[in-house]
């Protein structure tokens, strides 16, 4: 009975050193935003996965298309089936490193400007990227926060020649992924 007790106390205390090398989450948060003199789009999307090992610096998103959700459901719909075509493409993904780890603490609160490189997935295209991001350590938590903006036309994403007007060429892109670290 004495060894199992120890037995589990070791295992949770590995698997709390551990947790706290790698964080997960489930709700993270993207939006995008199209300005033209025509119409403003608009779409979030809160349903996002990342991982963060910060024993390595490796991270990974993931994002489920057909989860944005905007604010007309028309345009919900041009976008996954003519734009998107979300049955073809159901994930975007950025998987990569922080290329500056050692100047963040996760230990204690602070905030930290980090570069996230690695390969953009989208609409089955993959392309290097590289941002910054501002990485927040608060109250046992970390988050990440970047805007960025991407081009449609790099990942493949055709818009029709009749709808040129209502897409910008460039969109802007938030990103933020909450973390818990207990």
């Amino acid at each position: 009975m004495k060894k199992s007790f120890y037995l589990i106390a070791l295992m949770l205390v590995f698997s709390t050193s551990t947790f706290a090398q790698k964080l997960a989450t489930r709700s993270g948060y993207v939006k995008f935003f199209s300005e033209t003199p025509i119409e403003n789009i608009e779409a979030e999307n809160s349903i996002v996965s990342s991982v963060i090992d910060f024993s390595s610096g490796k991270f990974a998103f993931l994002v489920q298309i057909k989860a944005f959700q905007f604010e007309k459901a028309l345009m919900q719909e041009h976008f996954n089936e003519n734009y998107m075509e979300s049955g073809e493409f159901p994930k975007a993904s950025f998987k990569g490193k922080i290329e500056n780890l050692g100047d963040v603490d996760v230990s204690k609160d602070g905030e930290y400007q980090v570069v996230m490189s690695g390969l953009m997935e989208i609409h089955g295209v993959k392309k290097e990227l590289k941002e910054g991001a501002l990485l927040t350590v608060k109250d046992g938590k970390v988050t990440i926060e970047s805007k960025f903006k991407l081009k449609p036309e790099d990942y493949g994403v055709k818009i029709p020649a009749a709808k040129k007007d209502n897409i910008s060429e460039t969109l802007d892109i938030t990103v933020k992924m909450s973390y818990d670290k207990k």
